[in-house]
């Protein structure tokens, strides 16, 4: 079986409407599918299965951290697939997008960077330094 064999994604157990909007972050695990709006970042639980899926309606502000991910709708922020990302026709990503696979359709728009990597090493969403502690402000600051 080829590595590029199609992804089936897992069963969809939450739905978020065309006239829902969230405020704040969303954590799940198994299947999202996004209709509506998300304001704030979408992170799925440990495991390599879950999948998010946005559609045209779709729009996201924030970061997507999810190891499989469909988009066909907007999205202002980064992407972070440790798996795969499928660009359809009308994705629109203002970010960059990290990815171990990649499928973009023709009409599907990034602006920002297309960065792939076999092991993507999750950002923390905090302002995390060199050495995985948080920057703080200069001590010896007047």
């Amino acid at each position: 079986m080829s590595r590029f064999s199609k992804f089936k994604a897992p069963k969809i157990a939450t739905v978020i409407g065309v006239k829902t909007t969230v405020k704040g972050d969303v954590s799940f695990s198994g299947g999202l599918h996004v209709d509506g709006s998300v304001e704030g970042n979408i992170l799925a639980e440990e495991g390599r299965s879950a999948a998010l899926t946005l559609s045209e309606k779709g729009r996201v502000e924030g970061d997507i951290r999810v190891p499989n991910v469909i988009l066909n709708g907007t999205v202002i922020g980064d992407v972070y697939a440790s798996e795969r990302v499928e660009l359809a026709q009308n994705a629109k990503i203002s970010g960059t997008v990290y990815y171990k696979l990649l499928e973009m359709a023709m009409g599907a728009e990034v602006n920002g960077q297309l960065i792939h990597s076999d092991d993507i090493e999750q950002k923390r969403l905090g302002y995390d330094g060199p050495n995985g502690q948080a920057d703080a402000p200069d001590a010896g600051a007047a």
